[in-house]
């Protein structure tokens, strides 16, 4: 009992320490699982035996090693941009489901806009090029905004549990997008519209990983170095005190919605650059889950006014791993949901304050 009070104490004293330990020990685990072959110390004439895997060099380890987290960064970067504007949304005491739904619905509309192909609304007006993409792309962010803002009015004003709101338009927002797409068939996206994503820096496509960092940098700033930073701790930490204390509590909780629409929207669009389609039935399913589970992990706590965009990262990382290292081993997809599950309600049973 007096070590799980210790813990429960160092996760909520010293959150970032604790998921960057948490992360550290999975990468260790990672690298072995990578290195040596344990399935052999299993079998009789190997007991207690294990062996190096067959790398014909370092070097061969290496590029082995460096693929396989670029593809774990690549394949998370998505996730990564949502689970920061996630974190905005829950310091503030608030949560968005809605957050895949929106990815379908912006990316849906990003397609149609600057399909190359007769279907396409700006094709149709004869714009195409570099100019149809500036236009899809800020049309996009558009509409990622005012899918986000939706949500924070409806928040704000109509004084709905965000859960509730989120919920609604989750099945809104998808279902929406389902219906106008079904009679449309596959688009031809511009090649300046796939650079956003395809363009490769040292003969590696590492745009969704940049993309993903500097949105941390970027967020880090706001929720430090801002007033719109500090208004958002204040509202997630006591609404009412914040109210009476000046704060446009209401303003805030629109903005911070807002803002999670607008990433979201990027996400999709770097998403729909990359794969050159979209799945409108399952894209972005599970996305608020993942997003959500980040946040927690990465020390954010559920009822508000604490947390960190560097905590969410790192949680992000966490997840990231854990999924590859379950890959690794061969443990069955079923199972990973699992994992998951069970590592963010531990996280929020350390999280819980003692009475």
């Amino acid at each position: 009992m007096k070590l799980i009070r210790k813990m429960k104490k160092w996760w909520r004293t010293q959150p970032l320490l604790s998921v960057a330990t948490a992360l550290l020990l999975l990468v260790i685990v990672q690298t072995m699982v990578m290195t040596f072959d344990f399935t052999l110390a299993f079998a009789p004439e190997f007991a207690f035996d294990v062996k190096l895997k067959a790398f014909d060099s370092v070097s061969a380890w290496w590029q082995k090693w460096t693929t396989n987290w670029r593809n774990i960064l690549l394949n998370n970067s998505y996730v990564g941009m949502i689970a920061l504007a996630m974190t905005f949304v829950i310091i503030s005491g608030g949560i968005d489901l809605s957050v895949g739904s929106t990815l379908v619905a912006v990316g849906a509309a990003v397609m149609v806009i600057i399909n190359t192909k007769e279907a396409g609304i700006l094709t149709q007006l004869g714009i195409t090029g570099v100019p149809a993409v500036v236009i899809g792309v800020a049309l996009g962010l558009l509409l990622g905004f005012l899918l986000g803002q939706l949500n924070g009015i409806v928040i704000a004003k109509g004084k709905v549990p965000p859960f509730i709101v989120t919920l609604g338009t989750m099945m809104i927002f998808r279902s929406v997008t389902q219906y106008f797409m079904q009679t449309r068939k596959g688009a031809a996206l511009p090649t300046a519209f796939k650079n956003i994503s395809k363009f490769q820096l040292g003969g590696n496509m590492i745009l969704p990983i940049i993309y993903w960092l500097v949105l941390a940098v970027i967020l880090y700033i706001v929720a430090k170095h801002t007033v719109f930073g500090r208004h958002v701790y204040a509202v997630g930490s006591n609404e009412r005190t914040a109210r009476l204390s000046g704060i446009n509590v209401d303003r805030v909780k629109r903005r911070v919605y807002a803002l999670t629409g607008v990433i979201v929207a990027f996400a999709a669009m770097v998403q729909v650059a990359r794969i050159g389609s979209m799945d409108y039935a399952s894209a972005g399913s599970g996305y608020e889950m993942d997003a959500i589970a980040s946040v927690i992990i990465g020390g954010t706590a559920m009822s508000g006014g604490s947390g960190s965009i560097i905590g969410t990262l790192l949680g992000t990382l966490t997840l990231a791993v854990m999924n590859n290292l379950l890959t690794l081993m061969g443990v069955d997809p079923f199972l990973r949901e699992a994992f998951k599950g069970a590592i963010v309600v531990a996280a929020v049973l350390l999280q819980r304050k003692e009475k």
